[in-house]
């Protein structure tokens, strides 16, 4: 086990890989009606630039545990910033709607082992009493990709060229290679390996590839309509498969037995829930800006990162508040009010002042960042050391699945409500309900929460104990 002040630099360097892939997500959404315009492309139909890559991570994301098991946390961790990087440089250099895609989906194999796999790294380094601490210091430095993110991609776009909201993953990816090679120790566990679950892989990859593609394209006018219908179709028929085979097999590559456990199970179905509403903000918030406001992508910028602040200014809040909470009561409490306020984006005019536009966004970013804190925390309460690999890997991909489907749902909502109203492009009151709907599927999640015990995770937040926490696998201090 890390000592306090390794666990906080191993932290800090798992936390490039967050940053890098924060940062695209957030300035790659600014760009999106830049690159319509470039492409000459259906801006809402950029979704897909967005899609492809999350796609690509929850197919991937599966083996990320055994590749990290079989080869070694640092060295997968490494060559993933790698493939990122150069994902980026292709994903600058492309030349059409179609080139993008393909360069994304590049991108998104690097992303697939980045991301799980520094996360794994680190919570086999620390303490179950250390979790909470970990996970701040993780996200924390994270966090600041959504806040610079924004205006740093409204400033390129306006300024320079879409271009470049790629190419600066190139220098921060340089650094995370240095700081992994000079400061991480290797993680190894070769017998946890087994053999890889390939057949698994691959039904499982086809079933979120095509659902997901389904979700994407349905009544879209992307591909005929009988091509989405067969993607439903065909995936459903593929995660039947992978159901049956998981059953049978030893080490499946996604271990479905994970989800009896009550808090992996809970965090499992009610982050699911709530990754809607959060993957739908990136996409839908800067195209109301930028094309029913009319603001500019740098204006844009400025007022989008203000959800951003919120969250990384509390989230050292976290730990004493959950602490004094209880993770039931907190998740419950940081959901509904999450939704509330991003509810409120619906009533967002022009007419507004910033400052006003600002403060909503800031107050639901502090809920959303307070609430993705207890659910990636709770999630690991209970799971054993040694199937953290396989419980990293299945939370991960379920990450990824759901915070597509709420880029999926926000263009899908956005264009059946701008239809409905007989407009030929989205007029400001469709953002609105498109805002409803995503903030509705979010709610969901509240109802789950309640249903977590209420002692749930006390060893690691220390709610209701009365003595100091006893850590569940003690280590001398290295």
């Amino acid at each position: 086990m890390l000592p306090p002040h390794r666990m906080r630099l191993t932290a800090l360097i798992v936390a490039t890989a967050l940053f890098m892939q924060n940062l695209d997500g957030t300035i790659v959404a600014t760009a999106l009606p830049a690159m319509a315009k470039s492409f000459h492309a259906d801006p809402l139909h950029m979704s897909l630039a967005l899609t492809s890559y999350l796609i690509a991570l929850a197919v991937f994301i599966p083996a990320s545990g055994w590749v990290a098991d079989r080869f070694g946390s640092r060295t997968v961790f490494r060559a993933a910033i790698v493939t990122f990087t150069l994902g980026s440089i292709f994903c600058g250099l492309s030349q059409s709607l179609g080139e993008l895609i393909a360069a994304r989906v590049f991108q998104g194999l690097g992303g697939a082992m980045m991301v799980p796999v520094g996360r794994l790294l680190l919570l086999r380094s620390v303490r179950r009493r250390d979790m909470i601490a970990a996970t701040s210091w993780l996200t924390m430095p994270a966090l600041l990709g959504p806040i610079i993110g924004p205006p740093l991609g409204g400033f390129i776009v306006t300024y320079l060229s879409w271009r470049w909201t790629f190419d600066i993953n190139v220098p921060i990816g340089l650094i995370g290679i240095a700081a992994v090679t000079r400061h991480v120790r290797e993680v190894k566990d070769e017998a946890q390996a087994g053999r890889l679950d390939l057949a698994g892989l691959v039904w499982s990859g086809l079933a979120m590839a095509l659902l997901m593609a389904g979700f994407e394209t349905v009544g879209r006018g992307i591909i005929p309509l009988r091509w989405s219908l067969g993607c439903f179709a065909g995936g459903a028929a593929a995660a039947l498969a992978y159901v049956r085979h998981a059953r049978h097999h030893p080490h499946p590559v996604l271990d479905l037995t994970l989800m009896r456990i009550d808090t992996f199970a809970n965090s499992t179905i009610a982050g699911s829930l709530f990754r809607v509403l959060a993957g739908a903000m990136p996409f839908l918030l800067p195209l109301m800006l930028q094309l029913g406001f009319g603001d500019t992508a740098a204006k844009s910028g400025t007022i989008t990162f203000a959800a951003a602040i919120g969250a990384l200014a509390m989230k050292p809040l976290a730990e004493p508040v959950l602490r004094r909470l209880g993770f039931r009561v907190a998740m419950m409490l940081f959901g509904g009010l999450a939704v509330v306020f991003t509810a409120a984006c619906a009533a967002f005019r022009p007419g507004w002042p910033e400052l006003g536009l600002d403060a909503v966004l800031l107050v639901g970013g502090v809920f959303r960042s307070l609430q993705f804190t207890a659910l990636n925390t709770i999630a690991y309460a209970d799971v054993p050391r040694s199937r953290m690999s396989a419980a990293t890997s299945f939370y991960a991909t379920f990450q990824q699945i759901t915070l597509t489907l709420g880029i999926s749902v926000a263009a899908g909502a956005l264009e059946f409500t701008t239809a409905l109203a007989g407009h030929a492009e989205p007029a400001i009151a469709d953002y609105g309900w498109a805002f409803i709907i995503v903030s509705a599927i979010g709610a969901l999640s509240v109802p789950v929460c309640a249903r977590l015990a209420p002692g749930a995770g006390e060893a690691l937040s220390g709610h209701g104990a009365a003595a100091p926490v006893i850590d569940a696998n003690p280590a001398p201090r290295q």
